[in-house]
């Protein structure tokens, strides 16, 4: 099908409008950050990019920071490795009940946080697992595993089962077909469930405000909470201090583009 100029000229209107509609406030919070000015009003031409550094120091954010990479970088691992085994169980291997279990795992995808967590925060006091990295690392495991096995279980449908039988006759048991031909393969699949992994738990409040009372276990979401409510009139530092938040996200999602593009393409092709 022949696009014609016409069409061409209105697409890229389109996305360029899209793309300084999303990129406009990002570009203001960045401006502000920078500003002298405490009450969030522009002042480019006298800019303080000592502001961050004001910022990181007077919120504490280098404990705080300590406590988001034991969290994340615990519920990345074991939420990835847990999505990987499951949904190459479901996807590949077959397992008993499997019309019975998997649907229950997907009706965790589709019950709201907000519905379950009055009863989880009691349920995770009775076993002593609030305000302990322990706790909060569960409750986000246990989160993000069932998107994690369907995900990975249509990633894995995605590679023809002609491979995988090939080498079985060859005589690959489950653990080698696995780690040679369906973990090479799905690897921006991998990818992007660990990128995604890593957002939603790095950038996560409601959870850890519920389970996490104590600063010591405080992540960093947590700790811009507590700094917005000292330094509620000094606009241009809550605007340093998020955009510091939000810099490993963003490193991450730039690092690892293509294959992140890569992995939402191919994830979700057959179910």
């Amino acid at each position: 099908m022949t696009i014609t100029r016409r069409e061409k000229i209105f697409n890229y209107t389109l996305l360029t409008l899209l793309a300084v509609s999303v990129l406009f406030p990002i570009v203001w919070i960045f401006g502000v950050a920078i500003s002298p000015n405490t009450t969030g009003t522009l002042d480019l031409g006298h800019a303080q990019w000592s502001n961050f550094v004001t910022a990181w120091t007077q919120a504490g954010f280098t404990h705080y920071l300590k406590s988001s990479l034991i969290i994340t970088g615990c519920v990345v691992v074991v939420s990835t490795v847990l999505a990987v085994m499951s949904g190459y169980a479901f996807g590949v291997l077959g397992v008993v009940g499997e019309k019975a279990l998997f649907p229950l795992i997907l009706l965790g995808i589709m019950i709201p946080m907000e519905s379950i967590v009055v009863p989880l925060y009691y349920d995770f006091l009775s076993f002593h697992l609030t305000d302990t990295y322990q706790g909060i690392i569960l409750a986000h495991v246990g989160m993000s595993v069932g998107f994690g096995t369907f995900w990975m279980r249509a990633a894995f449908r995605t590679v023809p089962a002609g491979i995988g039988e090939s080498a079985a006759m060859d005589g690959a048991n489950s653990w080698t077909r696995l780690w040679r031909i369906y973990l090479p393969i799905s690897r921006p699949a991998i990818t992007t469930l660990i990128l995604l992994s890593f957002m939603w738990t790095w950038n996560d409040y409601f959870l850890s405000l519920i389970l996490v009372s104590d600063p010591a276990h405080q992540p960093l979401t947590l700790g811009l909470g507590a700094f917005s409510g000292r330094f509620l009139v000094k606009i241009n530092l809550l605007a340093a201090a998020a955009l510091l938040i939000s810099v490993p996200v963003v490193g991450l999602y730039v690092f690892f583009q293509r294959q992140f593009i890569r992995g939402m393409l191919s994830g979700a092709v057959k179910g």
